[in-house]
């Protein structure tokens, strides 16, 4: 439609500077967004509401350069605290009163790297950096910085400055390469990347196989037999866990969204391609668990057709068999990983699906398990999380099964070490 009606907007009960939490990875944790002289100064408001949307409380210290391409007040209202422009007698570069968490330097630019570097303290960003570089020296906060700037000034200085941060335990965070530039990062490799540095969760630095989406079986060169399922789930999952620290290796039926470039994802083309990465990547490196949300194509052709059938060759019969489970095959190999298995069904009590949950449960660890007449279409996604000696716990939305799925490995690994060798 080319004519809009005006109306008023729907009503929310959020505040004008609030914002909706996408997660909770950065609850409670104090971030100092440093903003300096570069034109990606500009994105610094959408970034401070991004790390707000994880919990964060943002405060913006801005050069005076900065203040060239992005405003006081702007940052003001996106970080809904005051901004430091400049030192006073409060000593803001010290925050003794208010101590950050983490210290985001984006963008940074060739000339605050270097001072950086060099221990020059000689405006309000130098000289928070100088204060922020001592505390992380004695392991109160963590330091990271968003490479920003023309090609040509990618030099020996510089990069002998970046590994000279990096020695030190700074942070750099890979900058988009781009139209001959290091352009800032969108927003959630930066905030994944903030809350990857602070994380205190027990699976930091833990190695876990996430799958997700429909694995589907060929029936000839061009057509396959799959399911209905996204992988939504399952990078929902892959996502959750690299941001409490994990180091995540997702594994994507073909046909599934998209994951983000930031997560190390692989695609299995077919059910025994499927098989194939599951299994060597458990063998190449220890997880300490493994999420199977893939939705195997439970069924595969007896045949497969050599090239693509054409349509006027008639009425083709196929004759399917049921194809071997991957989970019982890495659990067989593996029986000392702990696996977090699914289990979907139709035309089910729910008494009998809690009863397969249970029994799946028992054998690999834990089943997250969910039935069609509980998640209508268009609704959010209705699961059960079921543990060996625990009440099922009823879980609605991909965000929160995510979570759910994330505090359940939590906690194994703060009773014991999961990998197996």
């Amino acid at each position: 439609m080319n004519h809009w009606i005006p109306k008023p907007p729907t009503p929310s009960t959020l505040g004008d500077h609030a914002v909706p939490l996408d997660g909770s990875h950065l609850l409670g944790k104090r971030i100092a967004l440093l903003i300096t002289g570069g034109i990606a100064a500009m994105k610094a408001p959408m970034l401070a509401r991004s790390l707000r949307r994880q919990g964060a409380e943002v405060t913006a210290f801005v050069s005076d350069e900065g203040l060239r391409y992005v405003t006081s007040e702007t940052l003001a209202w996106s970080t809904d605290r005051p901004v430091v422009s400049k030192l006073g007698a409060r000593a803001e570069h010290i925050s003794q009163d208010d101590q950050f968490h983490a210290y985001l330097v984006a963008p940074a630019t060739y000339n605050t790297i270097n001072k950086m570097a060099y221990g020059i303290a000689d405006g309000a960003i130098t000289a928070t950096l100088a204060s922020a570089l001592g505390r992380m020296e004695r392991g109160a906060c963590a330091v990271l910085v968003c490479p920003t700037m023309h090609g040509s000034m990618h030099t020996r200085i510089l990069t002998e400055s970046l590994e000279k941060l990096q020695h030190l335990g700074v942070t750099v965070i890979p900058p988009r390469d781009d139209y001959g530039k290091h352009n800032l990062p969108d927003d959630e490799p930066i905030v994944v990347a903030l809350a990857r540095a602070i994380s205190a969760s027990p699976l930091r630095g833990k190695r876990i196989l996430v799958t997700g989406g429909p694995v589907p079986s060929p029936l000839d060169a061009v057509r396959r037999l799959g399911s209905r399922f996204t992988g939504a789930l399952g990078v929902a999952i892959a996502k959750d866990l690299a941001m409490c620290g994990a180091d995540v290796d997702l594994i994507l039926g073909a046909g599934s969204v998209a994951a983000p470039p930031w997560l190390n994802t692989r695609i299995a083309d077919t059910v025994d391609h499927y098989r194939q990465l599951v299994l060597e990547t458990l063998s190449t490196t220890p997880h300490q668990a493994a999420v199977l949300s893939a939705a195997v194509s439970d069924f595969e052709p007896t045949e497969v057709r050599a090239g693509k059938v054409k349509t006027d060759a008639g009425d083709w019969t196929v004759q399917l068999r049921p194809t071997p489970k991957v989970i019982d095959a890495a659990h067989q190999q593996f029986p000392a990983l702990h696996m977090v298995g699914f289990k979907y069904e139709e035309a089910s009590t729910h008494e009998a699906l809690m009863e397969t949950a249970r029994s799946r449960a028992a054998t690999y660890g834990a089943c997250v398990t969910n039935r069609g007449e509980e998640n209508p279409k268009g609704s959010h996604q209705i699961a059960w999380l079921v543990v060996p000696g625990r009440d099922p716990t009823r879980l609605e939305g991909k965000p929160v099964i995510a979570e759910a799925i994330r505090m359940h490995l939590e906690k194994l690994a703060c009773l014991h070490p999961m990998a197996h060798s």
